[in-house]
């Protein structure tokens, strides 16, 4: 948790086939792309954020959306040329792409390994088809296992998303379901509860009594707990509340979220962090893709740009710090320890070796955890 910064460059790429009922993410269905006009905009984007940071060197690249395995290898390969003209690459740089296990993106792979991306992270969400169905998933299950052997012909690394507390799901279920999944696992599992979010269409059939099986909160805790027994058995343990490595095989862009360092965003509704002058700044950009676009060409894709506060950015990186099994340094937050001790006595905080982290107990309780802390 100490040294010099890390750096990096986060692109969002805005489009799916089709909008997951459960996604709340910034994504659009789009019957055609104007793949050239979207490079275009990418160029432009790296090349005015780059006086941000320009003296860092980038260790991390991460293709988020959307989806990012629909983008055209040509387009992959020249968002990362433009990333390799702004800042030199670590000589061990990251550069991940978010892909869906259909088999048109699974045979786009080739491509986009020679364009330089060197992990992808799958979005397999269910091993089953009847779960992929009610998750609105695209793919089958037989897909989701053939795209992972092609990934793994291609790239150095795999990581794969699961989604789980799904409807009618049992522990016996899920138990089946993750001891499949450690057995395709090369190194990097993320492995999510299912989260019924406001303005989704899960969202709206919760609110009008329409999505029954969900688990109750004891079911879901022991869904949890069983999670970080076999993962952890299996030699992938959990590093943060959702994502499970090998010792090495830890995202390292997501870690630049986690620990508080800087990165730049790009693409619609992409947000950035990045320190200037001692200060911590925090960028958005436009939302809509079409608007975003549209700014862009007149010069930038940003919305907001503002110096976020010194408490403000000590309890964001708290929040986020804290889902780290590592945890935060106990010397950044003095100002906390009253309040880490009594959550210590109860069980949930530990204080070791100048670090603070959440228990076992604790972890499943964090967002009651950090409330107790930030009120």
């Amino acid at each position: 948790m100490t040294g010099p910064r890390a750096f990096g460059l986060y692109v969002h790429w805005p489009f799916c086939q089709a909008k997951c009922p459960y996604c709340d993410f910034n994504s659009h269905v789009a019957a055609s792309v104007d793949q050239s006009a979207w490079r275009t905009a990418f160029r432009a984007e790296i090349e005015r954020v780059r006086q941000d940071c320009p003296d860092r060197v980038l260790g991390s690249i991460f293709f988020g959306g959307g989806t990012p395995s629909l983008m055209t290898p040509e387009t992959v390969e020249d968002i990362i040329s433009s990333a390799r003209t702004a800042w030199p690459f670590a000589n061990d740089i990251e550069i991940t792409l978010e892909a869906n296990p259909t088999s048109v993106e699974a045979s786009r792979f080739q491509g986009i390994a020679d364009a330089g991306v060197n992990r992808v992270s799958i979005g397999v969400q269910a091993l089953n088809d009847s779960d992929l169905r009610a998750l609105g998933r695209l793919h089958s299950a037989d897909e989701a296992r053939a795209a992972l052997d092609v990934a793994h012909s291609h790239f150095d690394r795999v990581s794969f998303d699961l989604i789980y507390a799904r409807q009618e799901q049992s522990l016996k279920d899920w138990e089946r379901e993750l001891a499949d999944a450690i057995m395709l696992a090369d190194g990097h599992m993320s492995l999510y509860q299912l989260t019924i979010e406001d303005g989704t269409a899960f969202g709206d059939r919760f609110a009008r009594g329409r999505l029954g099986g969900l688990p109750g909160e004891d079911l879901a805790a022991d869904m949890y707990e069983l999670t970080q027994h076999m993962t952890e058995a299996a030699g992938l343990p959990g590093y943060e509340i959702s994502n499970h490595a090998a010792p090495g095989q830890e995202s390292r862009h997501n870690l630049v979220y986690w620990r508080g360092h800087d990165w730049l965003g790009v693409g619609p509704g992409a947000h950035g962090r990045f320190t200037s002058a001692n200060q911590r700044i925090a960028t958005e950009a436009y939302s809509n893709p079409g608007a975003w676009l549209e700014a862009v060409r007149t010069g930038s894709g940003e919305t907001s740009r503002h110096a976020l506060g010194a408490q403000d950015s000590l309890e964001e990186m708290l929040m986020m710090g804290l889902r780290l099994s590592e945890g935060v340094p106990l010397d950044r937050y003095q100002e906390y320890s009253n309040k880490f001790i009594e959550l210590a006595d109860d069980g949930l905080l530990q204080i070791r070796d100048g670090s603070v982290s959440a228990t076992a107990l604790g972890k499943p309780l964090l967002n009651a955890i950090l409330r107790k802390l930030l009120a």
